[in-house]
């Protein structure tokens, strides 16, 4: 090549400097080829890539919002004193768990008096058998005017 280069009017027609060209021809388009096959093989690396990373930040989203659905559906049951639900590994336990998941009055059964109708301080227990308790109210004593 480096001949047929120097005088290029004299090889124009060469037979060895037109092999020569022919060959430096196929050279390059291999290269190119080699070139556009690498190229090819990366951006598709760099399209997967970029896959894997939109598929996790969508599941990271779909588990933020799942997190916080639970959240707001444990403190909406919360204002009634009902426990959230227990997750699979059977971990019950009300220390692990938000002081707004637990319930705020309870009232105990083994205090009260076991008799129908009876009462509990100024308070009457139902005789339906729920746990509700109803305030009676003491009889008015009839006012004194100052009158006779």
């Amino acid at each position: 090549m480096v001949r047929c280069q120097q005088d290029r009017q004299k090889s124009r027609y060469d037979q060895e400097c037109m092999n020569a060209r022919e060959a430096v021809k196929r050279i390059q388009a291999k290269e190119e080829e080699a070139k556009r096959v690498e190229l090819e093989a990366r951006s598709e690396r760099k399209r997967q890539a970029l896959r894997r990373t939109q598929q996790a930040a969508m599941e990271a989203r779909r588990r933020a919002e799942e997190a916080e659905r639970l959240r707001a559906e444990a403190e909406y049951l919360a204002q009634f004193g009902v426990l959230p639900p227990t997750d699979e590994s059977g971990a019950d336990d009300e220390a692990g768990l938000p002081e707004g998941n637990l319930p705020i009055a309870v009232v105990p059964a083994a205090e009260a008096p076991q008799e129908t109708g009876s009462t509990y301080g100024d308070v009457v227990l139902p005789t339906d058998g729920g746990n509700a308790p109803i305030a009676e109210s003491e009889p008015d004593e009839e006012p004194d005017d100052g009158v006779q």
